[in-house]
């Protein structure tokens, strides 16, 4: 009989243990071939999915491939259910480069990994879409300047650097449980770009980037890995065993190992996909234990031998005296002091690393204030989220992943903790921001940790998710109304109006969006996500930056100039506005060639009077037209590509509670808002673009303005 083992070697002997089944081949090509994976007899794997074909390349000679889905293996990893395989790359202008058929992992164990796999595209001026299920789930923008030649060497040259941050070259993370995607890239502007340089995209173990990326550090050449004219890359798979493989099969427990339920492959956290198994890690006569858990026999206990043991401690007791004792007190005081710098030191370093010295700086100028705000502990947070177990998930994003807890109190938190690679700018801005802000519809920072090695944030716990989830993934048990609609869009506009015009210093959100607008307990909006926001000085007209932002609300405008202002998030509420018209996303994918962008949609359909084509079924059954043509010209106007020509945030937030009180104006001075009122009668005079007068008179789209006590654009004799 024939048995594949490892070699484990410790301080006092050589241990092996089994990793393939009796009589199957352990290895192909150099790459070990671990159970539930194997080759050539249906018994040397568990099912399927993990029979591995060693075939003989003219290349590389033996290769293992993953016959189920027809890839290359480069490593296998059964303790960490990980597999390592070739991924395609997708080629676009590039001479002799035909593109590979994407993989369909559906129904399989695998999935593509989150958290070790990056996806990257280069070319100049492109928009790179991520697709799965007919769905965007992801992308990137890269940019160029005019007379940039994006050739082999510039390509390397971006590659080589710490990271693709959108000049020629742009990378983002994975969406969680991601089993099948296609990518297309399109062009920035609207006509066809006459640039035909090769552009491409591609999804890569960041791993293996990084070690590339450090290999031309080191090297210094360009001839041996060219990543540009590459067919494959590597990726990571995560896997695990598929309930219906243990209820049909005869796998039983091996000894000294356990298995423990996941959900590799199912995005419902409440629901097992699936299992994965591992060697007991404690034992009472041994340190650990190591080997496959899916073989029997395998797990095998390291200790050291207990002979050596009793003399290294006889040695210890035959030399103990009184003057040792002494000196044992001394080293014990002496271990409390320096135990005590060295925690001191490392709360130091983190503190700085988080960019504490960078907060402190704005603390003194008098940026920000937390009196309010509970400087936490690590082992505070740790116990509220239970060791941030991913079951405590709520969401994960660029900047980083947010885990319910409970506090000992008994309070529900959101903890938010960032990704760091030498970049804390995010996480001090948002700091920065919400300390400062106090409004019922901006969700609230209630403290912060810096003496951690990756910085977190505290807010208040929103319960009912994003506006984006709710609104698209309706059911009728709990539906959302034409009332709920307009009420979140009116507490949207407050919330904006808030920061730009009533905060001491106007802030812009940079990243207004429905998956960013949290719902709490009572359904009422809070806009949340301020990683990226700025606060400007009141005299500064515009921010300019390197264009960032979410596909389908950024302003055009933004994008040609860099330039971006308070009329970009007037801009990206004007999405958020045409989202709750007709219960459409901001892009949705029209062919596997084709998106659809709903912004420009919704602005052909009231050039063409054709809004109640695209309008949900829902709201028209639902409201008075009058109140629906209504909101459709303010969404309108929000999306006029001549930013100057927008309403602001403030113009809008009257004109949406004019809306919502009727044609009989509910909301008025009687009703405890003489401010607001006092407010609307100085704002509904003339201003430069639009105008909302008290005289029930509203512009139209070329300035002019009609008559009509609520139609301001579009009537209902137009439809």
């Amino acid at each position: 009989m024939i048995l594949s083992i490892y070699s484990l070697a410790s301080a006092q002997e050589q241990y092996e243990y089994i990793i393939a089944q009796p009589g199957c081949d352990p290895a192909c090509g150099g790459v070990s071939i671990p159970y539930p994976f194997g080759m050539n007899d249906p018994k040397c794997y568990a099912d399927k999915w993990f029979e591995i074909e060693c075939r003989n390349t003219s290349k590389d000679g033996q290769t293992p491939y993953l016959k189920s889905i027809n890839r290359a293996v480069r490593s296998i990893n059964e303790r960490d259910s990980k597999v390592q395989i070739m991924n395609p790359v997708f080629h676009w202008n590039c001479s002799g480069k035909s593109n590979k058929p994407a993989i369909n992992l559906r129904g399989s164990p695998f999935v593509y990994s989150q958290e070790y796999n990056k996806f990257v595209a280069v070319g100049c001026n492109k928009l790179a879409f991520l697709q799965s299920n007919g769905s965007i789930v992801g992308g990137c923008v890269s940019i160029c300047y005019d007379n940039e030649v994006v050739d082999d060497n510039y390509v390397n040259n971006i590659l080589r650097s710490d990271g693709c941050h959108g000049r020629s070259c742009c990378e983002n993370s994975l969406p969680m449980y991601l089993s099948e995607y296609n990518v297309t890239l399109s062009d920035l502007s609207n006509e066809k770009s006459e640039n035909h340089e090769c552009s491409y995209a591609l999804i890569v173990s960041s791993g293996w980037l990084d070690s590339y990326r450090y290999y031309y550090y080191g090297s210094g050449t360009s001839n041996e890995l060219d990543i540009r004219n590459t067919e494959y890359v590597p990726a990571v798979l995560e896997w695990e065993i598929l309930n219906e493989f243990l209820i049909n099969s005869t796998l039983k427990l091996p000894p000294y190992s356990y298995c423990y339920k996941s959900n590799v492959t199912s995005s419902t956290h409440n629901e097992t996909s699936g299992w994965r198994c591992k060697c007991n890690e404690v034992f009472t006569s041994y340190n650990y234990y190591v080997g496959n858990p899916y073989i029997a026999g395998s797990c095998h206990g390291i200790f050291f031998d207990k002979k050596n043991q009793s003399k290294k401690w006889a040695i210890v007791g035959v030399s103990s005296s009184l003057g040792s004792i002494i000196l044992l007190l001394g080293l014990w005081w002496l271990h409390k002091v320096v135990k005590k710098r060295v925690i001191k030191k490392r709360k130091e370093k983190f503190f700085k690393r988080n960019g504490g010295l960078l907060l402190q700086q704005r603390l003194s100028s008098g940026e920000v204030s937390v009196d309010k705000a509970i400087l936490f502990t690590l082992t505070d947070l740790e116990s509220a989220t239970d060791n941030f177990n991913v079951n405590r998930v709520l969401g994960k994003g660029g900047q980083g992943t947010v885990y319910k807890g409970m506090l000992e109190d008994g309070k529900i938190v959101a903890v938010k903790k960032f990704k760091v690679q030498g970049k804390i700018e995010e996480f001090i801005n948002e700091f920065v921001i919400l300390s400062q802000i106090n409004h019922r519809n901006v969700v609230k920072l209630l403290g912060c940790c810096l003496e951690t090695e990756i910085p977190l944030l505290v807010y208040e716990f929103i319960p009912n998710g994003n506006l984006f989830e709710y609104l698209h993934g309706q059911n009728e048990d709990l539906p959302m109304t034409w009332d709920m609609r307009l009420r979140i869009a009116t507490e949207i506009a407050g919330a904006l109006f808030y920061l730009h015009s009533v905060a001491s210093q106007p802030i812009y959100h940079r990243d207004i969006k429905s998956t960013n607008i949290l719902l709490d307990g009572k359904y009422r909006a809070k806009v949340a996500d301020f990683g990226t926001s700025r606060i400007i000085s009141i005299e500064a007209t515009h921010l300019t930056t390197v264009v960032q932002g979410t596909f389908g609300y950024l302003d055009p405008e933004y994008f040609h100039t860099s330039q971006f202002t308070d009329k970009s998030d007037v801009y990206a509420f004007g999405v958020v506005l045409a989202e709750l018209l007709t219960g459409k996303k901001p892009i949705s994918v029209v062919s596997s060639e084709e998106s659809k962008n709903l912004a420009s949609c919704f602005a052909l359909s009231m050039e063409e009077n054709n809004l109640f084509d695209i309008v949900d079924k829902r709201v028209a059954k639902e409201a008075e037209k009058e109140h629906i043509i209504g909101v459709a010209n303010l969404a309108y106007a929000c999306l006029e590509l001549n930013g100057r020509k927008r309403p602001t945030m403030r113009e809008v937030t009257m004109e949406l509670e004019r809306i919502r009180g009727g044609l009989d104006r509910k909301f008025n001075a009687k009703q405890n808002h003489e401010e607001i009122e006092l407010a609307r009668i100085e704002e509904y005079q003339h201003f430069d673009g639009y105008g909302y007068s008290t005289s029930n008179t509203m512009p139209n789209i070329n300035g002019e303005t009609t008559s009509s006590d609520v139609m301001p654009i579009l009537t209902s004799d137009s439809w």
